[in-house]
């Protein structure tokens, strides 16, 4: 499993995957938000949503995890 975790404090702006998606390396995840910016959170390998531990409006610190990836 590879697992995807907030590099920063960030607040999430929108999940664009779901558990069990299929994904290719480099599809976005979910978006956050920090400092006014808005940040995608991309699939660092190709393969099959596992798990998903945030949604909409959560607030994320830096190392949390985000998803995990069952790699193709």
């Amino acid at each position: 499993m590879v697992q995807i975790t907030a590099q920063m404090v960030a607040s999430v702006v929108a999940v664009r995957a779901s558990v069990g998606d299929a994904v290719a390396a480099g599809d976005t995840l979910l978006v956050v938000e920090s400092m006014k910016m808005e940040i995608p959170v991309l699939a660092p390998v190709a393969g099959t949503v596992a798990d998903l531990q945030v949604g909409p409006g959560d607030i994320v610190e830096e190392g949390d995890m985000l998803a995990l990836i069952d790699p193709a």
